[in-house]
């Protein structure tokens, strides 16, 4: 197999992967899936043993951080035999961090073996600490089940950051609430602009549309923001609050803050590789890999691919959805 790193043309070496592991979830969160999904069938997903070979490659051609998101992944039957194989990585020193997305409903059973693995840190989708408005928009999701699994997580020594969707007039008025609580459980908080529109019906209107600007203001009346300049190669922009010692991101999808230093490319459960999170320009890794059990024809199509890497984004709503869901997977979790 050639080895050599993957290197976009613009001269960005790939180092960062992230990977859907399945397209199913235990919730339904309103600005993200309909509530009566229609999901794939088992066939069309890549299997626990193909994910394993697909990541290894991108190890083997110089990935050093994984990142596992879903759907919700821990929801995925026998996903632990998954997360077991492609820890070796860790254990080798090939890869410096494996790392998930999760809605947290699973962590309580988790957490545990998760940390034992050598996973260091995780994010956590929450975008309200009220049970009614919890329930509403997740539609099948329970809060205590959530914070179960964050103080599960807590106590395997998982480091927790918290990424909320900025809501207009449903978490608004919780901005200081969220960030009181992350401060008082040790967690990190980044906030990710809603995609203004898109194709979930009335669920997901303009109106719900909370600029980050407005957020960042406001954090401004009480905290002294200090900026950081440190990247995670992600999405999202770091201040710290002076007066806690926080660091909260913001994550904008519409913005190319990112695009410059953009080292990262993500495969869908079914084998698609995308190049970048706002173009549609994308490669089926699937077929190489059930062509053959050698390598040499994934590698190819993974180097064709990234040599089709753009130098930036160009967000067109009328095309935002990727297997119908929205905001959180298409534009979320810097780092």
């Amino acid at each position: 197999m050639d080895h050599a790193p993957l290197i976009d043309p613009f001269a960005r070496p790939i180092s960062y992967l992230r990977v859907s592991v399945t397209d199913r979830c235990d919730f339904r969160c309103t600005y993200c899936m309909a509530e009566h999904m229609q999901f794939l069938p088992k066939k069309e997903l890549l299997t626990l043993e193909e994910l394993d070979r697909l990541c290894s490659t991108f190890v083997g051609l110089g990935v050093k951080k994984l990142r596992i998101t879903g759907g919700e992944p821990l929801v995925r039957r026998d996903i632990m035999t998954f997360f077991r194989t492609i820890s070796r990585h860790l254990d080798s020193g090939a890869l410096d961090e494996l790392t998930l997305t999760t809605n947290g409903s699973q962590l309580a059973k988790f957490a545990p073996d998760l940390a034992a693995l050598g996973i260091k840190r995780i994010n956590v989708s929450l975008d309200t600490l009220d049970s009614d408005k919890f329930a509403a928009i997740t539609r099948w999701g329970r809060l205590d089940q959530v914070k179960a699994g964050l103080e599960a997580a807590k106590r395997a020594g998982l480091r927790v950051k918290i990424n909320t969707v900025a809501l207009k007039g449903f978490n608004e008025d919780e901005l200081f609430d969220l960030v009181d609580w992350c401060a008082a459980e040790g967690f990190d908080l980044t906030f990710i602009e809603v995609m203004p529109m898109g194709e979930m019906g009335e669920e997901m209107r303009l109106d719900q549309y909370w600029p980050l600007s407005d957020l960042r203001a406001r954090l401004g009346e009480r905290f002294t923001l200090e900026e950081l300049s440190e990247s995670t190669g992600g999405p999202a922009r770091y201040v710290r609050l002076a007066q806690t010692q926080q660091k909260i991101g913001f994550i904008t999808p519409l913005t190319h803050n990112f695009c410059e230093n953009c080292n990262r490319v993500r495969v869908t459960c079914t084998g698609e590789l995308f190049m970048c999170l706002g173009q549609e320009d994308n490669a089926d890794l699937r077929a190489p890999l059930r062509a053959s059990t050698e390598d040499d024809a994934l590698v190819a199509a993974i180097r064709a691919a990234i040599s089709r890497k753009p130098k930036g984004h160009d967000f067109d709503y009328s095309r935002q959805t990727v297997a119908g869901q929205m905001t959180r997977h298409m534009s979320h979790t810097g780092g």
